[in-house]
């Protein structure tokens, strides 16, 4: 998905702010938070932080995953802000699901001068060489529809003869992030492993109409309730272990 930001200038957010993934203060990041108001306490690791730092701002702006986000973050500890009208989208950017996520989480972050929490997933298909991956979202183009992605991975699918089950196989992957102005960032990963089936099936989004989850009974994750779903998704696996790693941070 295609989430540039307007007004924002990219090699000013970039400046100074290569990623750490210990529990160090990323470059530059303690004068922004300084700039924008951020109030911490210094110290030299991840652990204690003022009470208005268990605040952050989703960097999702995609009402489906807010709603799934806050529902597996309920009891984190965490107040979960939406993401300020006044930041547009985020060019995804990143090689990799990892990037993409810091990227959202960091750039959304500074922008809002708070902490943030992000997530990218991918999907990867077994037959076609685990794409669509990192362009999932925009799969059938930049601004494709989630019908128009689902198509075209069946259609793509069914152009390389990977009809029978044995040959459907694919995975979920979601990694989430959270990013503090100091402190650095911390990530989750979840995966859940399935089949895509050859059509639709049920009320779902992303692509959820065509993935039957193998810890499942069947169901694509379209035609489950909300909660069994997250009790087995990606993306509830994400971020049940980034819940863990933050509770009490």
């Amino acid at each position: 998905m295609r989430d540039s930001v307007a007004g924002a200038d990219d090699a000013g957010i970039d400046a100074g702010m290569d990623y750490r993934g210990d529990a160090g203060v990323e470059p530059g990041a303690a004068a922004f938070a300084e700039e924008m108001g951020y109030r911490h306490r210094r110290y030299g690791g991840i652990g204690q932080r003022e009470a208005a730092q268990r605040e952050a701002v989703l960097a999702t702006a995609n009402p489906d995953k807010v709603r799934e986000i806050r529902s597996i973050l309920s009891d984190s500890g965490w107040r979960l802000l939406d993401r300020p009208a006044s930041i547009g989208e985020i060019d995804e950017t990143g090689s990799t699901i990892e990037e993409n996520a810091l990227l959202k989480a960091r750039t959304v972050g500074m922008l809002a001068g708070t902490a943030a929490i992000a997530d990218d997933t991918g999907l990867e298909v077994d037959a076609l060489g685990g794409r669509p991956g990192v362009y999932s979202s925009r799969y059938a183009g930049p601004d494709a529809s989630y019908y128009d992605n689902v198509v075209a991975l069946l259609k793509e699918m069914d152009a390389v003869g990977a009809v029978d089950v044995a040959s459907r196989g694919a995975r979920f992957v979601t990694v989430a992030c959270l990013w503090v102005p100091v402190g650095g960032s911390i990530m989750a990963t979840g995966t859940v492993e399935g089949i895509i089936t050859g059509s639709p099936r049920g009320e779902g989004w992303g692509y959820d109409p065509i993935f039957v989850p193998l810890e499942g009974d069947g169901r694509t994750f379209a035609e489950m309730e909300a909660g069994e779903k997250n009790a087995i998704s990606h993306r509830g696996r994400a971020f049940r272990e980034l819940a863990r790693k933050i509770s009490g941070y």
